[in-house]
């Protein structure tokens, strides 16, 4: 066998089988023709489509590229597509067939094929025998992508907008309880501003009042003295926390207002640079390429069954 493949008898045989191999590789490309026409294999469409991702924060190491192709491969985004072009019946599957949902999935994931580039984009391709449906499809992943991002990225700033809600109702209720306070200080013991009030109750009590101290309400100066000694501290402290308060109300108020924003916003998760388009032209079969194949298969064959034959022939001359 490996002397017939040797140049020289390969060439010889092919020399005197040359009549025989022409007519099986014409019979061969007139088959080749036949099987891979529509009357056979229904031909089959290509929808493409190039996105970047847009506004979104990676959640670990994953590059946002990386981030988007699984938010395009999600189970979601792929059910979401199934149910909108009814692809069990698209693709002629039984919903009672024992291995219908893996079998969706794989025709699935043969018709739709997502990848990264080389320039970190994300290549959408969709075959179908119906070149409209094809775009259609290649649409609909971007748009169900889009809205599952959406969706998913409300619930976390809903999560935050909410937190910061309850963190205000805590604060306010905080500065509310020292108000109140202040106001019972104030009530009580007459006493509402430490730095001033103490100016007037030591101008009362040394006699410094223009006109020589003759209009004092020495009861009333007594009064605040000795709610100043006892309050004064509690009184700067209340004044000085609810100060505080306020500017923590206000920081908080701040985040809310941002949650708030985050919450009702509009954005765009994926950038299209190339959008799909109809196709005008069939991606599948090849039909010279089929023929090519089929052909070199054919040939290859037949050389192969020469040499059985040259062989057999050898050996019973030989013996």
């Amino acid at each position: 066998m490996e002397n017939f493949f040797n140049n020289s008898n390969l060439l010889r045989i092919i020399g005197r089988w040359k009549w025989h191999l022409l007519i099986l590789s014409v019979v061969a490309a007139v088959v080749s023709l036949i099987v891979s026409s529509p009357m056979v294999i229904t031909p089959r469409f290509k929808s493409v489509a190039v996105v970047y991702p847009s506004n979104i924060a990676p959640y670990s190491d994953e590059s946002e590229t990386e981030q988007m192709l699984q938010w395009l491969t999600s189970k979601d985004v792929r059910d979401s597509v199934m149910k909108k072009f009814d692809l069990p019946k698209h693709y002629g599957i039984d919903s009672s067939y024992k291995f219908f949902a893996s079998t969706m999935a794989y025709l699935y994931d043969k018709n739709v094929r997502i990848s990264k580039t080389q320039f970190e984009s994300i290549e959408i391709i969709v075959t179908d025998i119906d070149p409209a449906v094809a775009k259609d499809m290649v649409n609909a992943v971007i748009y169900y992508t889009d809205l599952k991002i959406r969706a998913t990225h409300f619930v976390k700033y809903n999560e935050v907008a909410k937190s910061m809600e309850a963190a205000l109702a805590i604060k306010k209720h905080e500065i509310d309880s020292v108000k109140t306070n202040l106001k019972e200080l104030s009530a009580q013991y007459g006493i509402y501003e430490i730095l001033g009030q103490s100016q007037e109750i030591t101008r009362g009590t040394l006699r410094t009042v223009d006109g020589g101290g003759s209009g004092i309400n020495k009861a009333e100066t007594e009064r605040l003295k000795l709610g100043m000694e006892e309050k004064g501290s509690e009184l700067l402290f209340l004044s000085n926390r609810i100060e505080g308060l306020a500017h923590e109300y206000s920081e908080l108020m701040l985040k809310y207002d941002l949650a708030i924003f985050d919450v009702n916003k509009k954005y765009t998760f994926v950038n299209v640079v190339t959008p799909p388009k109809v196709a005008d032209k069939k991606s599948y079969p090849k039909r010279l390429l089929f023929l090519f194949y089929f052909v070199a298969g054919t040939l290859l064959v037949s050389l192969i069954s020469i040499a059985v034959i040259e062989q057999r022939k050898a050996f019973v001359s030989k013996s």
